[in-house]
């Protein structure tokens, strides 16, 4: 089994830093775990996410999806800041209860310029997944020097 290159630790500490608003004191953001190629994120509830009808808004689903599948990109290569979405395409399946969401992402493919994953977004404690994710992220070229 392959180790990650950034631990649990360094990710919330690098994401705190550079995405405050996300992953300081308010944003709600943690990382439950994280391995080579997958890593599992919790958005802590709030009401300002409702939106009309009582449901978490899609969008407060599709950022949890992409920085899911951020952690999980850095976690596999280590801090490549300007690693960028270049597709995410979700689906929303069912209401997902007014509580904390759980993303589990797992990255089905890992090349040296795209990797792409799948993100499955359950509300706590529910086994039925809200929605479901695939992603691609672009991986800058690194420098050998």
């Amino acid at each position: 089994m392959v180790a990650p290159k950034l631990t649990r630790e360094e990710l919330q500490t690098f994401l705190a830093a550079e995405f405050p608003q996300m992953f300081g004191a308010d944003g709600g953001l943690s990382i439950e775990h994280v391995e080579h190629a997958a890593c599992r994120v919790r958005q802590a509830f709030h009401p300002q996410f409702l939106r009309p009808g009582g449901t978490i808004s899609g969008v407060v689903m599709m950022g949890l999806a992409d920085v899911s599948m951020y952690i999980a990109v850095l976690a596999s290569i280590g801090r490549v800041p300007l690693a960028v979405t270049t597709n995410l395409s979700i689906n929303f399946l069912r209401k997902p209860s007014q509580q904390d969401l759980i993303a589990e992402c797992r990255l089905l493919k890992l090349g040296k310029r795209l990797a792409v994953g799948e993100v499955t977004i359950r509300s706590h404690g529910a086994d039925e997944p809200v929605a479901h994710a695939v992603t691609t992220y672009s991986i800058p070229a690194q420098s050998d020097t």
